[in-house]
């Protein structure tokens, strides 16, 4: 017998390091215009080459290109540019008042803005997003929650809406078609999956929009989702955000450099695309496309988006620690605000001075907001939720013995 070499187990090596440059070859991307856009009727494997690339509309001129260039007026392209300079202010904003201890924890969403702000323009009334913690564009671009109200849920103040009961960015808002976010990030894909099922076994119009991260695809509820998704034909779109990070670990250890994120939902037999996440009018031209398909029972679509998270995971996070300082500037996709800007201003419909005084507009509606929710109180002035509010919206009759323990709290 010949004697066999010893198997070796591979461990991926994250590209980036904080003292050496990311190389950015990985991402296989596309030149703006160059992908085709197929028939809603299409099936996983007709579309091989839309997972293999990546969708992209707007150039480096900031011009828009190909078929996917969505016919987006100047008023709707000007309310999606303001959206994403909200959502950035808003972020901040929050930051600055964590580190001034008013919240505990914050979660930005830097560099990703473009994704949830067009996303949600491609959804209706009644639909159901299901976030992660990095898609607070969904709600923050087009006014649909009161500003205040957010602040009050990260200050775990009196006003706090969910009083108490959630982590800060974790919103809960059904009203807006914003499923309350769980810590345990898969399982928004299950919970997605299973609500758009329910919509279609109820012959209703509704659709999911699920969310997940580059590193949650590991998770075997991504794949259990997907299951489901195809056997059922759930009316639901199947986000996944590639912002290349799973807090300090790049996205290889969960297999993205071997093959693309979009091709796991072929693998599964669902419609899928990669799509250029920074590029607003190429996220709501695919964003579109995958919703008319599940309105249109044609079951549904997994998308990745490419994008890149520019800050620290979150306020607990070094990012120095693990990539090098600079990587967001390097990034070939650059920043979506600025790539709609050009855009817009190549159309004659903006210039610097109207965005500078967009710009101070937007941060003076952030400051009265933060005003009004401090006025109910911040972490660091301790006007936060009685603890007996544990005990209520659990039992319709509170039973005797959570009643004693209540007494006991002297309340």
């Amino acid at each position: 017998m010949s004697e066999r070499s010893p198997l070796r187990l591979h461990v991926p090596e994250p590209t980036g390091r904080p003292d050496r440059d990311t190389d950015f070859s990985y991402l296989r991307l596309s030149p703006a215009g160059a992908l085709r856009r197929p028939p809603l009727e299409t099936t996983p494997e007709a579309i091989l080459d839309l997972i293999n690339g990546t969708i992209r509309v707007l150039d480096e001129d900031g011009s828009a290109k190909g078929p996917w260039r969505p016919d987006l007026s100047a008023d709707q392209l000007r309310a999606g540019l303001r959206g994403m300079m909200r959502t950035r202010a808003f972020d901040a904003r929050m930051l600055l008042a964590q580190r001034q201890k008013k919240l505990s924890f914050y979660m930005q969403s830097l560099g990703e803005e473009a994704i949830g702000a067009a996303h949600a323009l491609a959804l209706d009334e009644g639909d159901m997003a299901f976030p992660t913690y990095r898609q607070q564009s969904l709600v923050l671009a087009y006014d649909r929650v009161p500003m205040a109200e957010m602040m009050c849920q990260l200050m775990s103040n009196a006003a706090d809406p969910l009083k108490g009961r959630q982590l800060p960015v974790m919103y809960s808002f059904r009203r807006a078609g914003f499923f309350s976010i769980s810590g345990n990030l898969a399982t928004q894909f299950i919970q997605a999956v299973g609500w758009a099922m329910a919509s279609a076994i109820k012959g209703d119009t509704r659709i999911a929009s699920a969310w997940i991260g580059d590193g949650s695809t590991a998770e075997s509820d991504f794949h259990t989702a997907l299951t489901f998704a195809h056997v059922y034909r759930a009316p639901v779109i199947l986000n996944v955000v590639n912002n290349q990070w799973a807090i300090s670990s790049f996205q290889s250890i969960a297999g993205g450099e071997s093959s693309t994120f979009a091709a796991r939902g072929v693998g599964c037999g669902i419609t899928s695309l990669r799509v250029d996440g920074n590029d607003f009018l190429a996220v709501y031209a695919a964003s579109k496309w995958a919703a008319d398909r599940a309105r249109a029972d044609l079951g549904p679509t997994l998308i990745e988006w490419v994008t890149y998270r520019a800050g620290p995971h979150s306020t607990s996070d070094d990012p120095s620690k693990y990539r090098p300082a600079n990587d967001w500037q390097r990034f070939p996709l650059g920043d979506p605000i600025a790539r709609l800007k050009s855009h817009l201003i190549g159309l004659g419909e903006w210039n610097d001075t109207r965005h500078a005084e967009l710009q101070k507009e937007l941060e003076a509606e952030i400051l009265a907001a933060q005003k009004e929710a401090e006025a109910h109180g911040t972490l660091l002035d301790g006007h936060i939720p009685s603890a007996a509010t544990m005990f209520e919206d659990v039992f319709e009759t509170v039973p005797e013995h959570l009643r004693r323990q209540r007494q006991q709290l002297g309340n």
